[in-house]
């Protein structure tokens, strides 16, 4: 996620992610200071579902995810699954 992160040398650096609801038209930003990883992939997506997610779709049983496959939630990233997983088993949705 490298051509994402906004280093400044003295703050650090921020890393943005994003759950885009194509069903509104609405975007969701999640800003971190750590690398791209799956569990902070994952945690924008339980973000989003807490904060707005539930409220817009109260009754949904699944969720639909698309990703761009890079990075942390690569085809072949164990971890990413692994996070998707537990997301899935906190929240009940397939």
């Amino acid at each position: 996620m490298n051509v994402h992160d906004f280093v400044d040398k003295a703050l650090g650096k921020a890393v943005p992610c994003g759950v885009y609801d194509v069903a509104v038209n609405a975007g969701f930003v999640s800003v971190g200071i750590t690398s791209d990883t799956a569990e902070f992939a994952v945690e924008a997506i339980r973000g989003w579902l807490g904060r707005m997610g539930r409220e817009r779709y109260p009754k949904a049983r699944e969720l639909t995810i698309t990703a761009d496959c890079g990075g942390s939630n690569g085809a072949r990233v164990r971890l990413w699954k692994v996070e998707l997983q537990k997301l899935a088993n906190e929240t009940g949705l397939v």
